[in-house]
């Protein structure tokens, strides 16, 4: 059906021994020549799983897909892909992020394919398959699993990960009981779907499409919403006019689409790990993104999307009904760059053409923000040399300027075991201190970012106070946590040398964090410290921790970078 060379074409038509090999195996599946022959054979990564409630409904969303690539004239065949279900996987799916991105490089690479429909969602299969994908750089389109319903209990809506958090503090202090809690429990993820707060899926499946890698609106259709199942269609007719013409996401992705998406997320109100996601995924794509330009952007961009846990009242559901992320964007236009290229093959400009907002409360205008700056702010000074972040739109204000004493635990398990003490030596303007909970201490950099409020202080009423660590938060989490603290304390970051008491000064509008103990006083200390044993032995968790970039460099595996070396290019078929 296509002029153009296919590359499935290497396995199927040569008039070889190895040909004849291919052609009869695949016959052996009760396939046909007319089922492949002169037509685009497209992959389709699926990342379902039994146990990843996010992704529960792909075991029939990807027979849509497939039902959009024979319309189109193309053969698709699955290829399962490690689900990573965020609920389940233990210490942490960021672990595996970069597992995942290997995994879908080398199944496009050694399978005769010539493109890729990417079914992902759970937080981390969004840049996993997207870094695997941009290294590989055949053409390929993402497809997002959508936002779960929203959340219900007795009339009242619930936004997961945020209401977790806000009535597991509420049981803490004693104010609901747990027959409470069970119907929290039961009523808080009533569909299938990924998180229905602005938290890391929605985030980073925001930012896919901002990046031109999705198709126009695909980011915020509700996930048992009927559209859903026409998206799913439409992007497997879409992935075979992508082949047809070649595009590569080398193609799409630019610099320009990079501002695109930090402008995006920005406005959102976006989850934190948008900056390691997304500094990764352009490290990939050899451009040259760091915190600087999240920063930079977050000073201009106000966020305008009233969705939790930025906003107090809203939820996906809602974003979806007031206009959706073409709609943020259609607001946004004058920050953003729509000349940048997308999987339609139009531009960003062509494919928000005539969005509306139909809520101006959900998606608020650029002259009345939810929040005057964008969603994050990028921290630097004596205790993060490298940088950390906070997410100052989902925080109490008055920590934006604080200076207290710190109660340092050397893990999260120390933390846990000792937070809840009615002796614990806390006030509301003591600085919580965890450390060990970075890429390599974590290992792999888990959510325990979001360090609990101590109990006794619950009970005076203390709903929120200043956090630090080098661990990650949950994107549905918020409150004044100071997160990604690199280098990290694993390494000898500073925040290995910080002791119980030493007062830490945060100045977000100043962008520093500090803590005021003298360099020579932190040399002597340097001096004393010893790194810890390590974690792994053998395994992934060995590769994983002898080449774990820091968290300012996207977390990603050096060797996976683009940087380190060229394309391995086409399997040979010998």
């Amino acid at each position: 059906m296509t002029d153009r060379k296919l590359r499935s074409a290497r396995w199927f038509e040569t008039q070889d021994l190895r040909g004849f090999g291919h052609r009869s195996r695949i016959m052996q599946m009760g396939y046909a020549p007319e089922d492949w022959s002169g037509r685009p054979v497209i992959a389709i990564l699926n990342t379902w799983s039994d146990i990843n409630p996010c992704h529960v409904h792909f075991k029939t969303r990807v027979e849509d897909i497939k039902r959009g690539v024979l319309q189109a004239g193309g053969f698709p065949i699955e290829l399962p892909a490690l689900s990573l279900s965020e609920n389940f996987v233990k210490p942490t799916t960021m672990l595996y992020r970069n597992l995942l991105a290997m995994e879908t490089e080398e199944l496009l690479r050694s399978h005769p394919v010539d493109g890729a429909v990417l079914m992902g969602g759970c937080d981390k299969t969004t840049p996993g398959l997207l870094l695997g994908a941009t290294s590989m750089d055949l053409p390929a389109i993402y497809v997002p699993a959508g936002p779960m319903l929203r959340g219900n209990w007795r009339g009242e809506t619930l936004g997961s990960g945020s209401d977790a958090w806000k009535y597991w503090d509420e049981k803490r202090a004693g104010n609901i009981s747990d027959q409470d809690w069970t119907g929290v429990e039961a009523g808080i993820a009533r569909s299938y779907g990924h998180c229905m707060t602005m938290g890391t899926a929605s985030t980073m499946t925001g930012t896919t499409e901002a990046l031109g890698m999705t198709l126009s609106g695909a980011s915020s259709i509700p996930a048992a919403d009927s559209n859903h199942i026409r998206m799913c269609a439409a992007a497997g007719r879409r992935i075979v006019g992508m082949v047809e013409s070649d595009l590569r996401p080398s193609r799409i992705l630019t610099r320009a689409s990079f501002e695109n998406a930090i402008t995006v997320a920005m406005a959102m109100g976006c989850s934190t790990n948008a900056i390691i996601h997304l500094i990764a995924q352009a490290r990939r794509a050899k451009i040259d993104i760091g915190l600087g330009d999240f920063d930079r952007l977050s000073r201009k961009i106000p966020v305008i999307a009233n969705i939790r846990p930025s906003g107090e009242r809203y939820l996906m559901e809602d974003f979806y009904y007031a206009g959706g992320l073409r709609a943020l964007m259609q607001r946004l236009s004058d920050h953003l760059d729509l000349r940048a290229r997308t999987v339609s093959g139009a531009t960003l400009g062509e494919d928000i053409a005539g969005a509306e907002v139909y809520d101006d409360d959900v998606i608020r205008p650029l002259d009345n923000p939810l929040y005057a700056e964008g969603a994050l702010a990028v921290l630097q000074g004596n205790l993060a040399p490298d940088g950390c972040v906070i997410k100052p739109s989902a925080c109490a204000p008055k920590f934006l300027k604080h200076r207290g004493p710190a109660l340092v635990f050397d893990s999260y398990a120390e933390m846990k075991e000792r937070i809840d003490d009615p002796e614990l030596e806390v006030t509301e303007d003591t600085v919580l201190v965890m450390r060990g909970a970075g890429p390599q201490g974590g290992p792999g950099m888990p959510e325990w970012g979001m360090m609990p409020i101590p109990a006794k202080l619950l009970k005076q009423g203390v709903r929120d106070m200043l956090r630090i660590s080098d661990a990650r938060m949950s994107g549905t989490s918020y409150g004044a946590c100071i997160l990604h603290v690199a280098p990290e304390s694993h390494i000898g970051g500073p925040l290995a040398l910080i002791r119980t008491g030493d007062i830490v000064s945060v100045d977000v509008p100043a962008r520093r964090i500090d803590v005021e103990v003298s360099d020579a006083e932190l040399a002597d200390r340097r001096a004393a410290w010893s790194p810890p044993q390590p974690r792994f032995e053998r395994g992934y968790g060995w590769v994983f921790t002898r080449h774990i970039l820091q968290a300012d460099k996207g977390c990603d595996l050096d060797f996976l970078e683009s940087s380190h070396g060229a394309n391995p290019g086409e399997p040979a078929i010998l």
